[in-house]
């Protein structure tokens, strides 16, 4: 379906916008994803460069987009491949700090003037040491080359500004809210629940459900931790932990080493039908910033437990139970406390839903970015 706007004025040309990718997160690809669609709708002309492959995964070509493969940030001939793309660029869009060093220096200029730079900072990176120094640095180089830096929680906002943004913005991202594909007439959402729940091994005990890359701020050796008391349970419940990284290795080596009633199933694509089955999501990282485990959980209405960090509290509300990060003993007690009362875990459900509508459209997320770009283009145009 068209969009009525989809149309440049009469005697002006379509806007041409550069979307940046650095490692191309799942939260950051689905959200230029779904503004690529929501652009193009629109009558904007969208490159996105992203590492190869993105395209296979996410869509943008079938989102209307020029895809370029442009190659992760550790590849010398990343900066000459963006700047190639962007030559012909009204305006660059990049997503990720990486991403947004790259983009500023690979932007062209145009009649004596910088091609407008808008950032969105999705989440935060975490260093210590001589790393935390060069972070700093990269932030504050990133932010004071920006033209806009969008912030997708009020903490990351704040981060930007202290960094020396001219101008930075509130921009909460929208992801959709979880598509299953249809079912047979005969596959009702309690049957697809029973036929997951028995393939992972939960028929007759909870299922809980952790999703996310295994690295070391996702707090998976906490949530182990946490696993050690779910065994005085009866039935002991089974945790599920959805994802792939570095971290896999070790954290099999504690669940076979401690006998933890844990599974690592690897990278799923049916992420929204594993939240069907589950009794109970779980998120105990260390800094989210808009998650998109939480946002799929409230919209399927499952509750949900996380840490009470970064930009989680500002999108769930009351919604969740909220723990801090790193409390092994608060994150147990909150799931035992859950698996032990329907009557709350009904009422997060209700709370969830609710919640869930209070947040941006995808269509909502696209007018408030675009807005930003006409502000930023119209000298230009």
């Amino acid at each position: 379906m068209t969009h009525p706007s989809s149309r440049p004025p009469q005697g002006r040309t379509p806007l041409r916008t550069v979307q940046v990718l650095g490692g191309g997160s799942a939260g950051s690809s689905v959200h230029v994803r779904s503004l690529t669609a929501g652009l193009v709708a629109r009558g904007v002309r969208v490159t996105v460069c992203a590492p190869p492959g993105l395209d296979d995964t996410y869509g943008f070509t079938a989102a209307g987009a020029q895809f370029v493969p442009v190659p992760r940030r550790t590849d010398p001939v990343s900066v000459s491949a963006l700047r190639a793309a962007c030559a012909e660029a009204d305006l660059v869009h990049a997503h990720g700090l990486h991403a947004a060093v790259r983009s500023a220096l690979a932007r062209p200029a145009q009649t004596g003037r910088r091609t407008p730079l808008v950032v969105t900072w999705h989440t935060r990176a975490h260093a210590e040491g001589a790393r935390a120094h060069l972070l700093r640095l990269l932030e504050r180089r990133v932010a004071r080359a920006s033209s806009v830096v969008l912030g997708t929680s009020s903490e990351l906002v704040d981060r930007a500004r202290s960094r020396g943004a001219r101008d930075a913005r509130l921009a909460p991202v929208a992801f959709p809210a979880p598509r299953r594909p249809p079912a047979p007439a005969h596959d009702d959402p309690e049957r697809l629940g029973h036929k997951a729940r028995a393939e992972l091994g939960a028929v007759d005990r909870p299922l809980l459900l952790a999703v996310g890359s295994l690295e070391p701020h996702r707090g998976y050796g906490t949530l182990l931790d946490a696993a050690h008391a779910w065994l005085r349970l009866d039935p002991v419940p089974l945790l599920v932990v959805a994802g792939e990284g570095p971290e896999r290795a070790a954290l099999q080596r504690r669940i076979d080493l401690e006998g933890l009633p844990v599974r690592l199933v690897g990278r799923r694509d049916d992420v929204p039908e594993l939240l069907t089955a589950a009794d109970v999501a779980l998120l105990p990282s260390r800094w989210e910033s808009r998650s998109v485990l939480a946002h799929e959980a409230l919209h399927s209405g499952v509750p949900l437990v996380a840490t009470a960090v970064g930009g989680v509290p500002e999108l769930v509300g009351d919604a969740a139970e909220l723990v801090p990060y790193g409390d092994s003993r608060a994150l147990a007690s909150a799931v035992e406390r859950l698996l032990v009362d329907p009557g709350r875990r009904a009422w997060l459900r209700a709370q969830g839903l609710a919640q869930a509508a209070t947040w941006p459209t995808e269509d909502d997320t696209v007018a408030q970015i675009l807005s930003v770009y006409d502000e930023l283009t119209e000298p230009l145009r």
